[in-house]
């Protein structure tokens, strides 16, 4: 459950970049203003939202067992 819920939270902070730079919002990289990376970014932060949720899940499920 801990590695869903990290690997996710990295994959959204990581997606966030990609798109920030992809439409020219951080500049100084070679990703700067190409639009592919913000489309790759999006794909990237879908998959962490999606890690989140799963782990979040999970740990709603163990609660409700435990009690």
């Amino acid at each position: 459950m801990w590695a869903r819920g990290i690997a996710g939270a990295l994959a959204c902070l990581v997606g966030a970049v990609w798109i920030a730079q992809g439409v020219d919002v951080l500049h100084g990289s070679g990703m700067s203003g190409q639009g592919q990376w913000a489309v790759i970014g999006a794909v990237l932060l879908a998959v962490g939202l999606a890690l989140l949720a799963w782990a979040w899940r999970i740990h709603r499920g163990d609660r409700a067992g435990a009690a």
